[in-house]
């Protein structure tokens, strides 16, 4: 390009130069290098023109065969066209691939715009939502799927996990819903039928109640005999010890079956939990009580109550939640250790804490430690009397209080659960008048 335009100076200077000699021995110099100068803007006109022309015709017309400057410019607008049609066939073939793949996805893809305007939806997407092609495109996505945990799942932002919808489009279908971000401002709805998730996860619970229930009255009856058995005098010595540890076991699995149960009943409960008054200070010093009451403990159990404040709740269910919560630091507590309940209150709510320095979880089973029957280290479990439904249980309860549980470990240098309740839960103590 420089060398072009030197090439194009030294023309036009050249131009110049004779045209003045020209003019100088005609005796009109001046009219000669202006009438030189206007021969030369009237042919960059129209080389000008033959740019433009094909600029606005390039797609059926050659480009012009220009020299010097003008032909390094055409060059280069070539090659600005040769680069931006090979994009275009590049961006059209990887969107032709994109819908192939969608197409051929089992779940529902919406592409949503910065306003949660649909900009596309493949074919699952249709049949699942009840989406229209060409009518629905550009209209909000919450104007069309009226859901209002899917309303209240978008107004959060917290996207990390998708929100369970029934379909408006047929009653008994079930849809996962989960918003991907990317972007600026662009998000991806992943749209997945998960009815028979829904009716496997409904029989197992069903089977689960069921066989608590049914569990329940041979085990009252074979407990009875093995007390009695164990209580008889006249009984051989040599069958008191495996007496003994028939009335263990069948008191744990007693223990097993009542927790199946109550989780059984926390699961198949809908609603929130009641409004009942509850005094958490004096449920959490009964507990502590309890504690020390017990043949082995660690060595110091502290309470630190940072607030008299009462609960809205179901005092059953939050003996449940504090109970299970206790008994687990308790457990897995060494005896020269320390555990430490904690009861205060915020801005942000109650919150409830029990912080031990016991054997620690590792980081990996924290993501699975509610689960029910799950446990981190089998035998300890066992030889503890574990059911592995404690936490599965307290995370129930707590769902049905809007509460969440914080969990918060390191192996070998103890674990701190915590439970933080809304404000709307919390009934401050009023204070006491003072008659003068």
């Amino acid at each position: 390009m420089f060398s072009a335009w030197t090439y194009a100076l030294a023309r036009l200077a050249g131009m110049l130069a004779v045209a003045g000699l020209v003019g100088w021995l005609l005796g009109r110099p001046a009219l000669t290098v202006a009438a030189m100068l206007a021969a030369y803007v009237g042919l960059t006109y129209v080389r000008l023109y033959r740019l433009e022309r094909w600029l606005r015709r390039r797609r059926t017309e050659d480009p012009p065969n220009l020299s010097g400057v003008w032909g390094d410019i055409v060059a280069l607008v070539m090659r600005i066209y040769r680069r931006k049609q090979f994009h275009k066939r590049r961006i059209v073939q990887l969107f032709r691939e994109f819908r192939r793949m969608t197409t051929a996805m089992p779940d529902g893809v919406v592409v949503l715009g910065s306003e949660r305007e649909i900009q596309w939806f493949n074919r699952n997407a249709a049949r699942l939502l009840g989406l229209r092609r060409k009518l629905d495109f550009g209209q909000r996505l919450d104007n069309l799927v009226r859901q209002p945990d899917f309303i209240r799942y978008l107004e959060t932002g917290d996207y990390a996990l998708p929100v369970i919808v029934r379909s408006t489009v047929a009653s008994d279908t079930h849809l996962a819903l989960h918003v991907v971000s990317y972007g600026a401002g662009q998000t991806l709805l992943l749209v997945r039928d998960v009815s028979r998730q829904i009716r496997l996860e409904a029989m197992r619970k069903d089977f689960v109640a069921h066989a608590s229930h049914e569990l329940r009255s041979p085990l009252t009856v074979i407990s009875g005999y093995v007390d009695a058995l164990a209580d008889d005098q006249h009984v051989d010595p040599a069958w008191r010890g495996p007496l003994e540890e028939m009335r263990r076991q069948a008191e744990r699995m007693r223990a097993v079956v009542d927790d199946l149960i109550e989780l059984s009943r926390l699961e198949a409960s809908g609603s929130e939990a009641g409004a009942d008054v509850v005094d958490v200070a004096g449920m959490l010093a009964l507990l502590r009580r309890e504690v020390l009451s017990r043949d082995s403990h660690p060595r110091q159990v502290n309470l630190k109550l940072g607030s008299d404040a009462k609960l809205l709740g179901s005092e059953a269910e939050l003996h449940s939640i504090f109970s299970n919560l206790v008994s687990n630091a308790v457990k897995y507590t060494p005896a020269d250790g320390r555990v430490d309940v904690s009861w205060w209150t915020d801005d942000g709510g109650a919150h409830f804490a029990v912080a031990d320095t016991g054997v620690g979880i590792s980081r990996d089973h924290l993501p699975r430690i509610t689960e029910r029957f799950y446990r981190v280290d089998q035998g300890r479990s066992r030889a503890t009397g574990g059911s592995g439904l404690g936490l599965a249980i307290v995370k129930h309860a707590l769902q049905r209080h809007g509460a969440t549980l914080d969990i918060a470990s390191e192996e070998g240098k103890g674990s701190t659960f915590t439970c933080h309740f809304p404000p709307r839960r919390v009934v401050e103590r009023a204070p006491t008048a003072v008659n003068q």
